[in-house]
């Protein structure tokens, strides 16, 4: 990989020949570099077996994937995504945690012409995948205050500053004309960074975005409206890979703060001492919490000062971090609204018994509600007028759309990623299984008297944390087909990392693992106790023994 970033061309490798040509797929180089412009080639794995063994081709196609900071669109935006999703993808769009939309099964044909509409609405699909900093995240919230818009443009700061300088996505996808000019990435380098590099910004009341999962975070301070500074955390990361205890989760350390006009150069510093001493020989080991831990909080404040020009300041003292239901009706300040809608695993789609994607696309025509996507992956649609809020919440319920009042809390809080059949990395299903699982939990919670309990639920069908599986109350890790390890002990808020509690517990198995525990905290914990926090106290060696049959494997 890293010989192949840095032959590439600053990312052209041959990939206008290889999308100009016939086919189905591209060659593994093309897959790699197609990763720098927000695409990942993909397979369909329900068919791949029965195809291989009627001597035909996978079914290939591609999944696109939207940069756009802090989650924001118009309302024209969304419209010309919706209809891309039908004209060159399979009809729905899929909101990501990390609060973008991708697309999914867009053939290679249509891969050209589909991110080159998704320019046309003044967005990218460049940098959202890659050895680079990806989508940069921050607080949906669309109250109309100075802190939140402090929050939105310093995002879309960080995003612009933060792109890679090449023109390889303007000339293979846009048509660009050559030039003979000297090319180069300031701050990348012809090796890009050693893995990709997240970044999110949080401010102590609203950590929606689980700020210290981020390699970097920035929690912003306010006196007031007034900013007076970023606190940085540094070296988060969820993921990891089955049976090497060398890869783990992290959470990010908080080293000092910055002043609120030096975010772009504290961003590049740290940005410039990952690419320097991140690991090049190990891609599973690659990603800047690994050279904290390494080296140590202390080098890492010495050498952001003296080899990248960064004096941190003292950390500044904030609140603890919170994390706000953003859902259902709120008053944006400003004299409008915002609804916040549900979106199950962020699949927008329409099916038998509910019609979401044509229902927003109604708002959106008839209503001008731009949205913001959430890291919680639903869906804020705004500015809406104090006497339309009546007919927009018709149109859902015309259409059989589910609200905040109609699910339960787990509902609420559960993410999944997309896992089979299409991402090839899924060792089981996550986004698939969602409704029997979290319907199987429901009913534990609701028969000890826990159904109206916070509670956050987080699956991924592998090791990866894409739904961000460590960082909440429950995680469930794909393990094999239909089994699971089970990840408990961490909070609601984003504080505290999980643990492995048990590991390839059978998914029909799950309730009858939780009921013991269920049971456990209903009776014995102390007041206002978090079931993170339970479990924490109790421990795991205690947990295990409850838990007992069927699933009495261990970490």
């Amino acid at each position: 990989m890293e010989r192949l970033k840095e032959s590439s061309r600053h990312l052209r490798g041959a990939l206008a020949e290889e999308l100009a040509a016939g086919g189905t797929q591209v060659t593994e180089d093309g897959y790699n570099l197609l990763k720098f412009h927000g695409s990942y080639e993909q397979f369909d794995r329900d068919t791949a077996t029965a195809r291989k063994q009627r001597g035909e081709e996978k079914e290939y196609s591609f999944m696109v994937r939207v940069r756009m900071p802090g989650g924001r669109l118009t309302a024209a935006q969304y419209l010309a995504f919706d209809a891309l999703a039908n004209d060159r993808a399979n009809g729905t769009l899929r909101i990501t945690t990390r609060q973008g939309v991708q697309f999914h099964g867009v053939v290679k044909g249509d891969l050209k012409p589909a991110i080159a509409e998704i320019n046309d609405t003044l967005l990218t699909t460049m940098a959202a995948c890659g050895d680079v900093v990806r989508n940069v995240m921050t607080s949906p919230a669309p109250v109309r205050d100075a802190v939140h818009a402090r929050l939105d443009q310093d995002a879309r700061l960080l995003s612009a500053a933060l792109l890679p300088r090449s023109r390889a996505y303007h000339e293979i996808f846009l048509d660009e004309a050559p030039t003979d000019a000297p090319e180069s990435e300031p701050l990348y380098g012809a090796t890009y960074l050693p893995r990709k590099f997240k970044i999110g910004l949080a401010i102590p009341q609203d950590n929606t975005i689980d700020v210290l999962t981020n390699d970097l975070g920035f929690i912003a301070v306010f006196e007031g409206d007034t900013l007076i500074g970023y606190n940085l955390a540094v070296g988060g990361g969820l993921g990891m890979t089955h049976n090497r205890p060398d890869t783990y989760p992290r959470l990010a350390s908080v080293i000092g703060s910055v002043g609120p006009d030096d975010l772009i150069a504290a961003a590049e510093a740290v940005i410039a001492l990952q690419r320097d001493h991140g690991d090049r020989s190990d891609r599973k080991r690659a990603r800047l919490k690994y050279v904290v831990d390494a080296h140590g909080v202390d080098w890492v404040r010495a050498t952001l000062a003296d080899r990248y020009g960064l004096d941190l300041r003292e950390t500044l003292p904030t609140p603890p971090l919170a994390v706000p239901d953003l859902l259902g009706w709120h008053d944006q300040g400003d004299g409008r609204w915002w609804l916040g809608v549900p979106v199950p695993s962020g699949r927008i789609a329409d099916t038998d018994t509910a019609r979401l994607r044509t229902a927003l696309r109604e708002i959106m025509r008839d209503f001008a509600a731009d949205p913001v996507m959430t890291p919680q992956q639903d869906v804020l649609l705004t500015n809406i007028a104090a006497d339309e809020r009546a007919a927009v919440e018709g149109v859902l319920r015309a259409h059989g759309v589910r609200l905040d009042a109609d699910q339960t809390m787990l509902e609420r809080w559960t993410l999944a990623c997309p896992a089979l059949p299409t991402c090839g990395l899924a060792l089981t299903e996550a986004e698939r299984v969602r409704p029997e699982i979290v319907g199987a939990l429901d009913a534990v919670l609701a028969r000890h008297g826990l159904s109206g309990e916070r509670i956050s639920l987080r699956i991924t069908g592998c090791p990866n944390g894409c739904a961000r599986t460590y960082a909440g109350d429950i995680g469930l890790v794909g393990r094999m087909p239909g089994h699971y390890a089970i990840y408990v002990g961490g909070d609601f808020e984003g504080t505290v990392l999980s643990e492995k509690l048990l590991d390839r517990v059978k998914q029909e198995d799950l309730a009858a693992t939780f009921e013991p525990l269920f049971a456990a905290w209903a009776a014995e914990r102390t007041p206002g106790e978090a079931f993170g926090a339970f479990c924490r106290r109790v421990g795991l060696e205690t947990l295990r023994e409850r838990a007992g049959t069927p699933a009495t494997r261990a970490a």
